[in-house]
Protein backbone atom coordinates (compact mmCIF):
# COMPACT_ATOMS: atom_id res chain seq x y z
CA UNK A 1 0.00 0.00 0.00
CA UNK A 2 2.63 2.22 0.95
CA UNK A 3 4.76 1.22 -2.47
CA UNK A 4 1.34 2.39 -4.28
CA UNK A 5 1.10 5.69 -2.58
CA UNK A 6 4.53 6.47 -3.07
CA UNK A 7 4.35 5.58 -6.61
CA UNK A 8 1.47 7.95 -7.19
CA UNK A 9 2.56 11.02 -5.27
CA UNK A 10 5.96 10.56 -7.69
CA UNK A 11 3.45 9.86 -10.92
CA UNK A 12 1.92 13.13 -9.67
CA UNK A 13 5.25 14.94 -9.24
CA UNK A 14 6.34 14.19 -12.65
CA UNK A 15 2.55 15.15 -14.09
CA UNK A 16 3.13 18.73 -12.63
CA UNK A 17 6.84 18.87 -13.77
CA UNK A 18 5.69 17.73 -16.97
CA UNK A 19 2.80 20.83 -17.30
CA UNK A 20 5.12 23.49 -15.69
CA UNK A 21 8.28 22.36 -18.23
CA UNK A 22 7.98 24.29 -21.73
CA UNK A 23 9.77 23.59 -24.80
CA UNK A 24 12.59 25.78 -22.74
CA UNK A 25 13.14 22.59 -20.42
CA UNK A 26 16.81 23.58 -19.87
CA UNK A 27 15.59 26.55 -17.65
CA UNK A 28 15.90 25.83 -13.48
CA UNK A 29 12.22 24.94 -12.42
CA UNK A 30 11.13 25.07 -8.90
CA UNK A 31 8.06 23.86 -7.23
CA UNK A 32 6.47 24.69 -3.67
CA UNK A 33 3.12 23.73 -2.31
CA UNK A 34 0.68 23.90 -5.82
CA UNK A 35 3.15 26.31 -7.60
CA UNK A 36 6.26 25.75 -10.26
CA UNK A 37 8.33 27.99 -11.34
CA UNK A 38 10.97 28.17 -14.48
CA UNK A 39 13.27 30.88 -14.09
CA UNK A 40 14.65 32.58 -17.28
CA UNK A 41 17.48 35.18 -17.35
CA UNK A 42 18.38 37.13 -20.85
CA UNK A 43 20.64 36.59 -22.41
CA UNK A 44 20.56 32.25 -23.01
CA UNK A 45 20.50 32.06 -19.41
CA UNK A 46 24.04 33.77 -19.38
CA UNK A 47 23.84 36.77 -17.06
CA UNK A 48 27.21 39.27 -16.67
CA UNK A 49 28.30 41.79 -14.13
CA UNK A 50 27.24 45.15 -14.81
CA UNK A 51 24.95 44.94 -17.36
CA UNK A 52 21.29 45.06 -17.42
CA UNK A 53 19.77 41.02 -17.56
CA UNK A 54 15.75 40.76 -18.06
CA UNK A 55 15.05 38.18 -15.83
CA UNK A 56 11.35 36.61 -16.05
CA UNK A 57 9.61 33.41 -13.96
CA UNK A 58 6.68 31.26 -15.67
CA UNK A 59 4.69 30.45 -12.65
CA UNK A 60 2.31 27.79 -13.44
CA UNK A 61 -0.55 26.02 -11.00
CA UNK A 62 -0.65 22.21 -10.85
CA UNK A 63 -2.53 21.44 -13.75
CA UNK A 64 -0.24 23.14 -15.53
CA UNK A 65 -2.48 26.88 -15.67
CA UNK A 66 -0.34 30.34 -15.81
CA UNK A 67 -0.20 32.60 -13.35
CA UNK A 68 -0.11 35.95 -14.87
CA UNK A 69 1.67 39.09 -12.79
CA UNK A 70 -2.48 40.35 -12.61
CA UNK A 71 -3.09 37.59 -10.44
CA UNK A 72 -0.40 37.41 -8.11
CA UNK A 73 1.13 39.48 -5.50
CA UNK A 74 4.68 38.48 -6.22
CA UNK A 75 7.99 40.03 -4.76
CA UNK A 76 11.52 38.82 -6.49
CA UNK A 77 14.67 39.49 -4.60
CA UNK A 78 17.94 38.68 -5.69
CA UNK A 79 20.76 37.22 -2.43
CA UNK A 80 24.88 36.61 -2.84
CA UNK A 81 25.66 33.11 -2.11
CA UNK A 82 26.55 31.64 0.57
CA UNK A 83 23.47 33.39 1.97
CA UNK A 84 23.70 34.17 5.51
CA UNK A 85 20.46 33.42 7.77
CA UNK A 86 17.68 36.32 7.98
CA UNK A 87 20.34 38.75 5.95
CA UNK A 88 18.68 41.37 4.17
CA UNK A 89 18.64 40.43 -0.12
CA UNK A 90 21.05 42.33 -1.71
CA UNK A 91 18.20 44.38 -4.22
CA UNK A 92 14.53 44.07 -4.68
CA UNK A 93 13.60 43.49 -8.14
CA UNK A 94 10.83 45.86 -9.99
CA UNK A 95 8.44 43.59 -11.19
CA UNK A 96 6.61 43.87 -14.46
CA UNK A 97 4.61 41.48 -16.76
CA UNK A 98 6.79 40.35 -19.79
CA UNK A 99 5.28 38.51 -22.56
CA UNK A 100 7.07 36.35 -24.42
CA UNK A 101 6.69 33.51 -27.70
CA UNK A 102 5.52 31.07 -25.17
CA UNK A 103 4.07 33.55 -22.35
CA UNK A 104 1.77 36.08 -21.67
CA UNK A 105 1.71 38.65 -19.17
CA UNK A 106 4.49 36.56 -16.50
CA UNK A 107 6.26 38.32 -13.74
CA UNK A 108 10.10 39.27 -14.88
CA UNK A 109 12.16 42.36 -14.21
CA UNK A 110 15.69 43.96 -14.96
CA UNK A 111 18.36 43.18 -12.90
CA UNK A 112 21.67 44.75 -13.25
CA UNK A 113 24.12 42.25 -10.76
CA UNK A 114 26.70 44.31 -9.21
CA UNK A 115 29.68 42.06 -9.78
CA UNK A 116 30.54 38.60 -11.25
CA UNK A 117 29.80 35.30 -8.75
CA UNK A 118 26.92 33.25 -7.39
CA UNK A 119 23.72 34.67 -6.40
CA UNK A 120 20.15 33.60 -5.31
CA UNK A 121 16.69 34.81 -6.68
CA UNK A 122 14.11 34.71 -4.81
CA UNK A 123 10.17 35.38 -6.17
CA UNK A 124 7.50 34.39 -3.73
CA UNK A 125 3.57 35.55 -3.74
CA UNK A 126 -0.43 34.88 -2.74
CA UNK A 127 -3.17 34.58 -4.76
CA UNK A 128 -5.23 38.28 -5.63
CA UNK A 129 -9.23 37.63 -5.64
CA UNK A 130 -10.53 35.47 -7.97
CA UNK A 131 -7.08 33.49 -8.03
CA UNK A 132 -6.61 30.44 -6.53
CA UNK A 133 -3.11 28.82 -5.84
CA UNK A 134 -1.46 28.41 -2.40
CA UNK A 135 1.15 31.30 -1.25
CA UNK A 136 4.41 29.81 -2.20
CA UNK A 137 8.33 30.71 -2.39
CA UNK A 138 11.07 29.83 -5.25
CA UNK A 139 14.64 30.04 -4.90
CA UNK A 140 16.80 29.69 -7.69
CA UNK A 141 20.41 29.17 -8.31
CA UNK A 142 22.46 31.89 -10.16
CA UNK A 143 26.10 32.03 -11.56
CA UNK A 144 27.16 35.69 -12.76
CA UNK A 145 30.06 36.01 -15.20
CA UNK A 146 32.11 39.09 -15.61
CA UNK A 147 30.58 41.72 -17.49
CA UNK A 148 31.99 43.62 -20.59
CA UNK A 149 35.07 46.08 -19.41
CA UNK A 150 37.03 48.66 -22.10
CA UNK A 151 40.22 49.27 -20.86
CA UNK A 152 40.69 53.61 -21.05
CA UNK A 153 43.76 53.74 -23.14
CA UNK A 154 47.11 54.95 -21.48
CA UNK A 155 48.96 57.78 -22.52
CA UNK A 156 52.59 57.71 -24.23
CA UNK A 157 54.26 59.90 -21.91
CA UNK A 158 56.89 60.61 -24.47
CA UNK A 159 54.14 62.32 -26.40
CA UNK A 160 52.31 64.40 -23.59
CA UNK A 161 54.60 67.35 -22.53
CA UNK A 162 52.84 70.06 -20.49
CA UNK A 163 52.76 73.96 -21.47
CA UNK A 164 55.36 74.69 -18.87
CA UNK A 165 57.86 72.01 -20.35
CA UNK A 166 56.87 73.37 -24.63
CA UNK A 167 57.14 77.22 -23.89
CA UNK A 168 60.46 77.23 -22.34
CA UNK A 169 61.88 74.73 -25.19
CA UNK A 170 60.39 76.27 -27.80
CA UNK A 171 61.51 80.19 -26.98
CA UNK A 172 65.43 79.26 -26.16
CA UNK A 173 65.00 77.02 -29.94
CA UNK A 174 63.68 80.19 -31.44
CA UNK A 175 66.48 82.34 -29.72
CA UNK A 176 69.30 79.88 -30.91
CA UNK A 177 67.82 80.30 -34.14
CA UNK A 178 67.94 84.30 -34.76
CA UNK A 179 71.11 84.18 -33.04
CA UNK A 180 72.50 82.05 -36.15
CA UNK A 181 70.71 84.00 -38.79
CA UNK A 182 71.71 86.82 -37.44
CA UNK A 183 75.08 85.60 -37.86
CA UNK A 184 75.11 84.02 -41.34
CA UNK A 185 72.83 87.29 -42.58
CA UNK A 186 74.22 90.43 -40.95
CA UNK A 187 71.63 92.96 -40.39
CA UNK A 188 72.24 96.26 -43.20
CA UNK A 189 71.67 99.68 -41.52
CA UNK A 190 68.97 101.32 -43.95
CA UNK A 191 70.95 104.67 -43.80
CA UNK A 192 74.42 102.64 -44.87
CA UNK A 193 73.30 102.79 -48.93
CA UNK A 194 72.20 106.41 -48.68
CA UNK A 195 75.87 106.94 -47.56
CA UNK A 196 77.32 105.15 -50.06
CA UNK A 197 75.01 106.33 -53.38
CA UNK A 198 75.94 110.06 -51.92
CA UNK A 199 79.61 108.65 -51.15
CA UNK A 200 79.07 107.62 -55.18
CA UNK A 201 77.81 110.94 -56.35
CA UNK A 202 81.02 112.88 -54.75
CA UNK A 203 83.65 111.08 -55.85
CA UNK A 204 81.62 110.88 -59.89
CA UNK A 205 81.87 114.86 -59.26
CA UNK A 206 85.71 115.25 -58.33
CA UNK A 207 86.39 112.76 -61.40
CA UNK A 208 84.44 115.34 -63.70
CA UNK A 209 86.43 118.31 -62.93
CA UNK A 210 89.78 116.65 -62.69
CA UNK A 211 88.95 115.50 -66.39
CA UNK A 212 87.77 119.35 -67.49
CA UNK A 213 91.20 120.45 -65.95
CA UNK A 214 93.05 117.88 -68.16
CA UNK A 215 91.49 119.23 -71.03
Amino acid sequence: MLHRLSLNKSLATLLFLGLAITPVSAHSVKIAEDVGGTLHIEPNDNPKSGESSETWVALTRKGGKLIPLKDCNCQMVVYTKPRIKESAPLLKAALKPISTSQYQGIPGADIVFPKPGNYEIEISGTPKANANFKAFKLTFPVTVAAGRTVAAPTPNPKAVNSPSQNLPKNTSQTNKNAELNSEKNPRINPALPLLITGASLAGVGVLGVVLQKRK
